[in-house]
């Protein structure tokens, strides 16, 4: 796992880049439910990095319940969450699409060729996690 974690100059945050980077590894399947995460020492030695930041990005990735810390024993990613309904789904929807669409734009990416690469992902059930 270590070694596709990068950091990029890109003016954003370090800590950001790591959490962003851990999601879409779960997102991808590479980490799954129970599987426990590198220590962040390891993290911050392998990216030559201070600890602290590692830190702030595994205790955002906590605050979201991507991960779950046990004392003692470490940081495992955690179980989904079970899925959303009503209001909630409607606004985590919009909250998802609006910062896929800002990261699109910061990336001069086509909104809508966007959009249609995801509808043919969606379709494609081998991709979905």
């Amino acid at each position: 796992m270590l070694s596709v974690l990068r950091i990029e100059p890109t003016g954003v945050p370090i800590y950001v880049q790591l959490r962003e980077q851990f999601l879409r590894a779960m997102g991808a399947r590479l980490l799954t439910p129970g599987d426990q995460m590198p220590t962040m020492r390891q993290v911050a030695v392998a990216l030559k990095v201070d600890l602290n930041t590692v830190r702030h990005a595994y205790d955002e990735l906590e605050r979201r319940g991507a991960v779950t810390l046990i004392r003692g024993r470490g940081s495992f990613v955690a179980e989904p969450p079970p899925a959303m309904e009503g209001a909630a789904h409607e606004l985590e929807t919009d909250k998802l699409a609006r910062r896929t669409l800002a990261a699109a734009a910061a990336l001069g990416v086509d909104p809508l060729a966007l959009a249609d690469r995801i509808a043919a992902l969606a379709a494609d059930k081998e991709t979905i996690p």
